[in-house]
């Protein structure tokens, strides 16, 4: 299959898509980028105002806090980590298409995997916090009644966030596909046409990318700002 990975083990085949293996790619980097600038931190001097990437990355992390601290209040600090290593991988693997990559959140596997992940996160710490009892209670409030209602609302959000992550990114990526199609077969009339690819991508794949991952994180955050409430 055209780009992907085929391994063989035995009589086992294993077909690894391109996105699968973009996505690979932005996390090993991620890591890596995440790792030196650590150094850069503790290297730091504090009685000096931070330049560089010490003061990239401190812009970013305000970036993140702004995202899901209105959700998660006073526990903002103990979920940074976790919620701002994710939203750099989501990013920059939403804007994958910029270089004619697929970005991996075009995948349904790899967002599901990141949903369920949220999912997992979720439900985690609201029975560690309130218990299996104080779970069940609140699935059985305001009425016993709404209990079924109230399981099937939890167990559509992996969904709700896997399939709106996933529409939006695909769907931006075969629109930009569909218009160079085009443009190509109406060559040698297409130049004028090239010329307005550039704003359409800052749509497509800039504004749409960041804009994703905002929504992603938020609905996130919001979710597990409620299952950690007292």
């Amino acid at each position: 299959m055209e780009g992907s990975i085929v391994v063989k083990i035995g009589s086992l085949i294993i077909d690894i898509h391109a996105s699968i293996i973009n996505w690979l790619m932005v996390s090993l980097f991620t890591t890596l980028l995440l790792v030196f600038v650590g150094n850069k931190f503790k290297k730091a001097d504090v009685t000096k105002a931070p330049k560089g990437i010490v003061l990239v990355f401190e812009e970013i992390a305000k970036v993140t806090l702004n995202v899901v601290k209105g959700n998660l209040k006073e526990k903002t600090w103990k979920y940074i980590p976790l919620f701002g290593t994710t939203m750099m991988v989501m990013l920059i693997s939403n804007l994958l298409g910029l270089i004619g990559l697929q970005p991996p959140t075009s995948n349904l596997s790899v967002n599901a995997t990141l949903s369920i992940m949220m999912f997992i996160l979720i439900q985690f710490s609201d029975i560690k916090l309130h218990g299996i009892i104080g779970k069940l209670k609140a699935w059985a409030s305001p009425m016993v009644i709404l209990f079924p209602l109230n399981v099937i609302g939890d167990l559509a959000l992996p969904v709700s966030l896997t399939l709106r992550l996933f529409g939006n990114m695909l769907g931006g990526s075969v629109i930009i596909a569909l218009i160079y199609l085009i443009l190509k077969s109406l060559m040698p009339f297409s130049f004028v046409g090239y010329a307005i690819t550039p704003f359409l991508h800052m749509y497509f794949d800039v504004f749409t990318a960041f804009m994703q991952t905002y929504i992603y994180y938020t609905l996130a955050s919001f979710f597990l700002g409620g299952a950690i409430e007292e």
